[in-house]
């Protein structure tokens, strides 16, 4: 078995930490990183993005006078709640794009993310909606969105790396379903339909870090995260308190966990087939991950300490567990 997990899917409610932890790995030395917590150099893959650039798009249509056409409005939910397997749709072409290291050159990356859109929108089993645009609309908005189109695009291309060996691929995602909804969640809601999207090869290789928080804990770190001058920030965007109370007052992983057919993972059925992806939590119920946000040589070695040995404690058994699969 290789001494690195080849995917960790890092999955949590927003605010919850998961950034901040994914920014301490990226920050971990190569070896420690290895020998500490199973993980190689990260590649990082976070559908977050793309949630921001389609309410950009959005924004611009009102300012057209247009209907919206993924957001009921800037600070609430999705129109359609299938859209959740648009953002699953748009990862898996970001794994495929990172494993062939494909370099798509192109005059509008706007042009390109938005026909992205459509196409992951359809295979969620939505019909296309940014393609119904008339050609004055496309272009305006398109010239709208270049800017950070074409910023997203050079960074994933940027981060395509020499050699696969000893990398792991971290993917982040945060999914959920109303407050006090009953389990189990209704599909497209939560992670048991979201991680079913995912493609197979990634739910071959994959193991769950699941950064533990509370919805009531969750919705006060995001308040207390938000920096409404940076809205497309990993680190310091502001989830809308309506879309925190309908899309992540509550999230399924505890449900799915207690009721996997194998203790200690979640099992996701997709086309025929029965995958047992294994999970590790980190206990971040207590806030240990918010001073991550400064600066690196401002990080407290006590909390440093207290994180290492949170992620340490999953992580090791999450290979434990992968490595007795494997025998």
């Amino acid at each position: 078995m290789s001494e690195t997990f080849d995917i960790v899917l890092l999955l949590a409610l927003p605010a919850s930490g998961k950034s901040e932890v994914r920014r301490f790995l990226a920050n971990v030395e190569p070896e420690r990183l290895k020998k500490d917590f199973h993980i190689g150099a990260n590649l990082q893959l976070d559908d977050f993005p793309y949630v921001h650039m389609m309410r950009r798009a959005d924004d611009e249509l009102a300012k057209l006078g247009k209907n919206r056409l993924f957001f009921k409005s800037g600070d609430r939910p999705f129109i359609d709640p299938k859209d959740w397997g648009t953002l699953i749709h748009l990862l898996n072409e970001d794994y495929h794009d990172l494993m062939k290291k494909n370099v798509v050159k192109t005059e509008s990356a706007a042009d390109l993310l938005m026909k992205r859109i459509d196409k992951a929108g359809e295979k969620a089993k939505l019909a296309p909606r940014l393609a119904k645009l008339d050609a004055g609309t496309w272009k305006t908005v398109a010239a709208a969105l270049e800017p950070e189109a074409r910023a997203m695009l050079d960074e994933k291309h940027a981060a395509y790396p020499a050699s696969f060996e000893g990398k792991t691929i971290v993917i982040e995602a945060a999914r959920g379903g109303p407050d006090k909804s009953a389990f189990p969640l209704q599909d497209p809601l939560g992670y048991q339909y979201s991680l079913r999207e995912l493609d197979p090869e990634i739910l071959r290789k994959a193991v769950i870090l699941y950064v533990w928080v509370t919805p009531e804990e969750s919705r006060r770190k995001n308040t207390a995260r938000t920096n409404p001058n940076d809205p497309g920030s990993i680190l310091h965007h502001g989830v809308p308190m309506e879309v925190m109370l309908n899309d992540y007052g509550c999230d399924d992983m505890d449900y799915l966990e207690k009721n996997s057919e194998v203790p200690g993972t979640i099992t996701i059925a997709r086309d025929g087939q029965k995958y047992h992806l294994p999970i590790g939590r980190f206990d971040n119920r207590v806030d240990k991950t918010s001073f991550l946000r400064v600066e690196k040589k401002d990080w407290d070695p006590k909390m440093v300490a207290d994180v290492t040995n949170g992620i340490k404690g999953a992580t090791d058994k999450l290979y434990s567990m992968s490595a007795a699969a494997k025998r």
